[in-house]
């Protein structure tokens, strides 16, 4: 058994080549390669790959949800979350930011912002518009679309007419 084990020690620690597993040898970006035919270590993806969940998200961005309280709740938590710092919670343009000496935004309420379509907004949420930088890594797409229904919540109670208001059994006046 004692001449066994010595044995096996010396096989032991042949195996363990740090150095090896340190240095492998790898390719750097568009070093030649002869593995591939095109000669090139950096392959293109094959024809008709899309990325997992790539086709859903386009469909997100695309067609907007339809409007329901659930989605006007998750819009006004958004809302709170990543638009009031600078907008106000009213969408006035009078957040903590800006009471902070940042420039104050545009209020939703002006008559420029209350004709633009939602798209408008979703796209401003994306890509960002003058000093507001993007959130479309930080805002999922039904998420933008839920805090463009909340803007447009909060344009129509701030315009609203008594008229509008339905009584308690839903009829309007």
């Amino acid at each position: 058994m004692r001449t066994l084990l010595i044995l096996m020690i010396p096989l032991l620690l042949a195996g363990c080549d740090e150095q090896s597993m340190i240095q492998q040898k790898r390719y750097d970006p568009y070093e030649p390669s002869k593995l591939w035919r095109n000669g090139s270590e950096a392959q293109p993806l094959p024809s008709g790959t899309v990325a997992q969940g790539d086709l859903a998200r386009d469909k997100e961005i695309e067609q907007p949800p339809p409007v329901t309280a659930a989605l006007l709740e998750r819009g006004r938590q958004r809302f709170d979350i990543f638009c009031s710092p600078c907008h106000g919670l009213a969408g006035k343009g009078d957040g903590m930011i800006v009471q902070r000496g940042f420039p104050a935004p545009p209020s939703y309420h002006s008559t420029r912002l209350r004709s633009a379509p939602a798209q408008h907004f979703f796209d401003v949420i994306t890509d960002g518009f003058g000093v507001m930088y993007p959130y479309s890594a930080r805002v999922e797409p039904h998420d933008r679309w839920a805090i463009v229904a909340y803007i447009r919540a909060l344009q129509t109670s701030e315009h609203a007419q008594l008229a509008n208001v339905p009584d308690a059994q839903g009829k309007l006046p």
